[in-house]
C-alpha cells in the first residue's frame, strides 16, 4: 500500500516533518489536474456569472494547489537541501504556467465581467464587491486583454521571471553558506563571548581549530559592531560586499540575472500598455504615480540629509580623535558608531542583551497582544520542520476563547535557511463555500543567534524590534474577520499599506512599561533598569539621518532601475549615481548590494521599497493615538483591531487607516520618532501620502 502523501492529507495543521522532496511532484500532479479541471468547468455554460457558483467550482481547487505550493516554496527557504531545491525547480515552470493561464484566460474574465454587470453585483457585501474589482483589474494585469503573439510572449515572460529569480534567491543563499573564515581566537578580542563560543563551537564541528566565521547575521553583525582587528572587520566585510557578485564566487553572479529580469519587466510593462514597470507596478498601490514616490522618497531625504551629514562628521572626528582611524571607511563605520554610542550615552548596544531571554520576551510579547487586541496565544504540540521550531494557537479571549489562527515561530540561524525575517502565509482565513471557515495559518521566521549551551537565547534589542515587526504582520494576517479568502488579513491590502501594522508594533519596544514585562537578566531575572533603560531610550535617534537616508538611497535605486529606460545591466552603476546624490557617506568601490537586493528580485518589491518609508508615515501617525490615549488603552486598541487588522484588505488601506484615526495621515509623527523635526514649527505638517 502506497504511503499517504503529507502534502495532501486532510487535517488542521500540514505535517511538515513528514514531508519529503519526493512528495513534492506527486502532490502536484493530483492538485494541477483538480485545478486544471475546475477551471474547465468554471468557463462553461452551466456554470452561471455568480459570486458563490464560481467560488464552490474555482476557488476551492485554487486555493487548495496555493497553499500546498506554498508550502513547498516555504521548506525551501527554511530547510533547503538540493533533493527538495531540485523538486521545486521542476515544479515551478508547471505553477507559473497554470497561474498564468489562469490569470489571463479571456472566458474567465468575461465571466466576471458578466458578474459585475448583473443586478446581482449590487447587492453583493463590500468585502466581496472589493474582491470582484481587484479580480477585474488583477485580470487586465495578468494579460487576459492581450491576444495573439504578445499573449504569448507574456506567458512566456512570467514563466522566465520565475525561474530567473528563484536562481537569484538561490544564488544569495548559496554564497552566504558557502564563506567561512577560520581565524584564531585572539582575533576576536571585542567581539561578544557567546559569538565567539558558537564560532569555536562551529568550528570544532568541522573538526577544526580556532573560530568559524560566517556571513550569517548573528554571526557578521557582532565582528562588524565589535571586532577590535581593523583587518578582519576589512576581510568579513569585504565578503559581505562582494556577495553573489562578479567580484565574489563566480558560480553564484547575479549580475546577467538582474539585466535580464529588468529588461523583461519593462518588455512586460510594455505589452500591458505602461510606459515602464514602475508605472506598471503602482497600479495596485496606494501610490498614483511614480512622480508621486520620487517627490515623497525625495522630500525624506532632504529633510534627514543635514543630520545624516552632522552625525558622519561626528563619526569621522571621534574615529581620527578616540580610535587613531584617520580616515573612515565602510567596514569602520558600524564600529566607531558603537564606540561613540558607548561613549555618547553610555550605552552599548550588547549591554542589553541578557535581559533579553527569549521565553521572557515571548510572555511579554504575547501578554502584550492580549491586552490590547483581546488574543491569547497558548503553545501546542505540532510537527514542524526543524526541532527549534514552535506552534502556538491564537484564541479569542472574549466572550468564548475560541481559535482565531496558529503560527509557526522559526527564530534562529542556520545553514540551508534564507537570511532576513519575515512573515508568509501558510493558510488564508475564508469562509468555504462548503460552509467550514477555516482559520488562518502563519509562518513567522527570523535569523537570531541560537542559544549557547543550557542558556536560553539572547536578543539583542535590534532583534526585539525584527520580532515585534513580523508579529506585526502575523496580526494582521490572524486576527482578521474577513471571510472572503482574497480580502482576508494581508490579501487584497495595498502593497504599499502592508507594513503598517509591523512598523506600528515595532514602537512598543521603545516603551519602558513594555520593556519591563519583556526582559529578565538571564542570571538573575532581574528586569531591565530604569537608568540602562533611559541611556538606551537617548541613543534612539543615534544616526537616525543616516538611517533614512539609507532607505531613501535603497527606494530611489528601486525605483529608478524600474523606471528609466536603459537601467538593465547599469545596476551596480546606478547604484553608485544613487549613492552620490543621497548619501554623504561614499560607498566601497567593491559594494555590490543589488546583487544580493532580494526584496526587488526575490521577494516582490520591485517598484515597491519606498513602501517601508511610505507605511512607516501610517505606522507612526496610528501609534500616536496610543500616546495620545495611553499606551494599554483598551479602546484604542480595540480601534486599531477592528479598523486596521480585522478588515483586512476588503476595503481600501486609506479608509482603515480615517476608520481609526479619524483623519488622513501626516507625516509630523515619523519626524517625531526618528529625531528629524528641525523645530516646532514642523509639527502638523501632512504627508504626501495616498
Amino acid at each position: 500500500m502506497t504511503p499517504a502523501n503529507p502534502l495532501l492529507a486532510p487535517g488542521d495543521l500540514p505535517d511538515f516533518a513528514a514531508v519529503r522532496p519526493e512528495h513534492v511532484t506527486p502532490a502536484l500532479d493530483e492538485l494541477l489536474a483538480a485545478a486544471e479541471a475546475a477551471l474547465e468547468l468554471a468557463v462553461q455554460a452551466q456554470v452561471p456569472a455568480d459570486y458563490d457558483a464560481l467560488a464552490r467550482v474555482l476557488d476551492v481547487p485554487v486555493e487548495r494547489l496555493r497553499r500546498v505550493w506554498g508550502h513547498v516554496c516555504h521548506l525551501q527557504s527554511v530547510a533547503d537541501t538540493p533533493a527538495l531545491r531540485a523538486a521545486h525547480a521542476e515544479n515551478l515552470p508547471r505553477i507559473t504556467d497554470f497561474s498564468t493561464r489562469l490569470a489571463s484566460d479571456q472566458r474567465l474574465y468575461a465571466k466576471y465581467k458578466a458578474l459585475a454587470a448583473s443586478p446581482a453585483a449590487a447587492s453583493l457585501s463590500p468585502a466581496r464587491r472589493k474582491v470582484l474589482d481587484d479580480a477585474l483589474r488583477d485580470f487586465v494585469l495578468g494579460g487576459a486583454e492581450l491576444q495573439g503573439a504578445a499573449r504569448a510572449r507574456f506567458a512566456a515572460i512570467q514563466e522566465r521571471l520565475a525561474e530567473l529569480s528563484k536562481r537569484f534567491g538561490d544564488n544569495v543563499l548559496d554564497a552566504v553558506d558557502a564563506w567561512a573564515l577560520f581565524v584564531d581566537g585572539q582575533r576576536l578580542a571585542g567581539v561578544p563571548a557567546d559569538v565567539v563560543r558558537r564560532a569555536r563551537e562551529a568550528a570544532a564541528g568541522e573538526g577544526r581549530d580556532g573560530c568559524k566565521l560566517t556571513l550569517q547575521l548573528p554571526c557578521y553583525l557582532p565582528v562588524m559592531q565589535h571586532a577590535e582587528d581593523r583587518t578582519l572587520r576589512e576581510e568579513i566585510y569585504g565578503a559581505w560586499a562582494r556577495r553573489a557578485s562578479e567580484l565574489g564566487d563566480a558560480r553564484f553572479d547575479n549580475a546577467p540575472l538582474m539585466r535580464e529580469i529588468v529588461e523583461l519587466r519593462q518588455e512586460e510593462a510594455a505589452l500591458l500598455g505602461h510606459p515602464s514597470y514602475a508605472h506598471l507596478s503602482l497600479v495596485p498601490k496606494m501610490a498614483r504615480s511614480p512622480e508621486e514616490v520620487l517627490g515623497f522618497v525625495q522630500d525624506l531625504a532632504r529633510r534627514a540629509r543635514p543630520f545624516a551629514e552632522r552625525e558622519l562628521a561626528e563619526l569621522r572626528d571621534f574615529a581620527s580623535r578616540e580610535l587613531g582611524i584617520a580616515e573612515l571607511q565602510p567596514w569602520d563605520r558600524s564600529f566607531a558608531a558603537e564606540r561613540l554610542k558607548q561613549q555618547r550615552y553610555a550605552f552599548g548596544s550588547e549591554e542589553v542583551r541578557p535581559y533579553f531571554t527569549l521565553p521572557r520576551v515571548l510572555e511579554g510579547l504575547f501578554e502584550l497582544v492580549g491586552r490590547l487586541f483581546g488574543a491569547s496565544i497558548e503553545e501546542e504540540a505540532a510537527p514542524a520542520w526543524h526541532d527549534s521550531v514552535r506552534f502556538f494557537r491564537v484564541r479569542r479571549v472574549a466572550p468564548d476563547g475560541a481559535p482565531v489562527a496558529g503560527f509557526y515561530l522559526d527564530l534562529h540561524a542556520r545553514a540551508g535557511k534564507q537570511g532576513g525575517a519575515w512573515m508568509d502565509n501558510a493558510r488564508q482565513r475564508w469562509r468555504r463555500p462548503e460552509g467550514d471557515l477555516q482559520l488562518p495559518l502563519a509562518n513567522l521566521v527570523c535569523n537570531f543567534a541560537a542559544p549557547v549551551g543550557d542558556q536560553p537565547a539572547l536578543l539583542t534589542h535590534d532583534d526585539l524590534i525584527t520580532l515585534f515587526h513580523e508579529f506585526g504582520h502575523g496580526l494582521h494576517h490572524m486576527l482578521t474577520q474577513v471571510d472572503e479568502v482574497a480580502a482576508a488579513g494581508i490579501a487584497g491590502v495595498e502593497w504599499d499599506a502592508c507594513e503598517l501594522p509591523s512598523q506600528f508594533m515595532e514602537n512598543f519596544c521603545w516603551e519602558w512599561p513594555v520593556l519591563q514585562r519583556l526582559s529578565s537578566h538571564v542570571d538573575t531575572g532581574e528586569a531591565l533598569p530604569r537608568a540602562l533603560f533611559d541611556r538606551m531610550l537617548a541613543a534612539r535617534n543615534f544616526h537616525n539621518g543616516l538611517a533614512m537616508l539609507r532607505n531613501c538611497e535603497y527606494g530611489l535605486f528601486d525605483m529608478r532601475l524600474h523606471l528609466e529606460p536603459g537601467q538593465a545591466g547599469r545596476e551596480t552603476a546606478l547604484a553608485f549615481e544613487v549613492a552620490a546624490q543621497v548619501s554623504p557617506a561614499v560607498p566601497a568601490p567593491f559594494l555590490r548590494y543589488p546583487h544580493s537586493f532580494t526584496h526587488l528580485f526575490d521577494g516582490g518589491y520591485a517598484a515597491g521599497y519606498y513602501g517601508y518609508a511610505w507605511a512607516e508615515v501610517l505606522s507612526a501617525d496610528a501609534f500616536s493615538a496610543f500616546e495620545e490615549a495611553g499606551l494599554f488603552d483598551a479602546a484604542t486598541g480595540h480601534r486599531f483591531r477592528e479598523a486596521v487588522l480585522e478588515s483586512g484588505g476588503s476595503r481600501a488601506a486609506m479608509e482603515s487607516f480615517k476608520a481609526f484615526r479619524g483623519r488622513e495621515p501626516r507625516l509630523e509623527a515619523l519626524l517625531r520618532h526618528q529625531g528629524l523635526l528641525p523645530d516646532a514649527t514642523a509639527a502638523g505638517t501632512a504627508a504626501n501620502v495616498g
